[in-house]
């Protein structure tokens, strides 16, 4: 307590000696009136510590820990389209009643500055590789049965060769309510989906050069990454980069999920008035990306950090890494994941089938089913597995850059 709330509390009360009579019950219903006036102070002074440790505690996830003004490259002292994230220790993971098992517990981590991009990776940035380079994506190739065995349980038989077709896997959503149970409801093997026609071979896109490229896998991005000069990001930066300098607030933007009214991603329930995953036949079909920065970027001037499409990152996924890493004492240093994969959550799939992290959630993602658009939600999907809800972005570390170019804004950014 400061002296000046000293100050303004209330004098103690005098004693009354009522002479007689009227004047002796004034008096006492004087002293009753300042009894009362005096445990109502006591009150207020008990709560108002708790209250505004309360405020200053949710104050703290609705901002930056230190002010921080994005720092984006200009080709000339950064890289085009990236955005400088400064680094620092946080809280990865959340304890938050809507953490998955996955998210748990919330632990220290410390990662270096570094570029991000500032989106996804597009269509047409995609599509300048492909046309550089000839190359061939994962969809658009008849599959190996090496990479589809270790994801099917022990013992299943070669299927014949004529059923091994290119293609991926395509969001087709329901009719009416169905249980959450079975994900084959929704989503069907399509053979001649790819990254240029996602939702199979009648689709294309057309007119959609600023949406994320989709239907590209783990080997995609890292053949689209090692192109650029870039890498995938570990998850912990990815974490990080998410955030946005926001301390354990529930999403990219703080913790409301539609503050004022306003619609902060593209996710289920802000583009469809159906239930998940209910898709309207007469409206085209079901929702889909949306174009690059068409919602407000994080506090690191990053767009799309969460919903639209998910994000391929570098590291192996373990379902219990969470807890792993926080029997470690202390702050971690930079985590770059697991050696091996372990997920005993996906059933018909091996335990220790290869997997990788994907994060940020996407256009499917609601509060029904997928509660994936907060920057702790983390999964595991098979890296040769092309999905019509599944992208990527990348990063430079700042060594790079100022290798090939020798000019570097990130000292005053800090």
């Amino acid at each position: 307590m400061t002296d000046k709330s000293r100050q303004r509390q209330p004098p103690p009360p005098r004693a009354e000696v009522p002479a007689s009579g009227a004047s002796s019950r004034d008096g006492q219903r004087r002293v009753a009136s300042r009894v009362q006036r005096i445990a109502l102070w006591a009150v207020l002074l008990l709560l108002c510590p708790a209250l505004v440790g309360y405020a200053v505690s949710r104050a703290m996830t609705e901002r930056t820990a230190t002010p921080f003004h994005p720092v984006l490259g200009d080709g000339t002292k950064g890289p085009n389209g990236m955005a400088w994230v400064p680094g620092g220790d946080f809280l990865m993971g959340s304890d938050s009643k809507l953490a998955q098992p996955n998210e748990r517990p919330a632990h220290k981590v410390r990662v270096r500055g570094f570029w991000m991009d500032e989106h996804h990776v597009t269509n047409a940035e995609f599509r300048r590789f492909v046309e550089a380079t000839g190359y061939v994506t994962t969809a658009e190739k008849k599959p190996d049965w090496k990479t589809l065995e270790v994801q099917l349980p022990p013992g299943t038989p070669r299927p014949p060769d004529s059923a091994l077709q290119a293609g991926a896997m395509v969001f087709v959503g329901t009719q009416q309510q169905v249980s959450l149970q079975d994900y084959s409801r929704w989503w069907r093997f399509v053979p001649g989906a790819n990254w240029r026609h996602p939702l199979g071979p009648a689709s294309n896109i057309d007119g959609k050069d600023d949406h994320p490229v989709v239907q590209v896998s783990y080997e995609d991005a890292e053949a689209y990454a090692k192109w650029v000069g870039k890498r995938l990001p570990t998850e912990a930066e990815w974490e990080f980069a998410a955030r946005g300098g926001l301390d354990q607030a529930t999403y990219a933007w703080g913790n409301q999920f539609a503050p004022d009214g306003k619609q902060m991603a593209n996710v289920w329930q802000g583009q469809e008035a159906q239930p998940f995953p209910v898709v309207n036949a007469k409206a085209g079909g079901a929702v889909g990306t949306s174009p690059v920065g068409s919602f407000p970027a994080n506090g690191y001037g990053l767009f799309d950090m969460t919903g639209n499409a998910w994000q391929w990152v570098a590291d192996w996924y373990r379902a219990d890494q969470f807890r792993r890493e926080a029997a470690t004492d202390g702050v971690i240093d930079e985590p770059v994941g697991p050696v091996s994969s372990w997920d005993p959550a996906d059933p018909g799939v091996p335990v220790e089938a290869p997997k990788r992290v994907t994060r940020g959630g996407s256009f499917l993602c609601n509060e029904a089913y997928c509660l994936s658009y907060r920057p702790s939600a983390r999964r595991g999907t098979d890296p040769y597995n092309s999905m019509s809800h599944l992208g990527f972005r990348l990063v430079m570390d700042k060594d790079v850059w100022a290798k090939n170019h020798g000019n570097d804004v990130t000292t005053a950014a800090r």
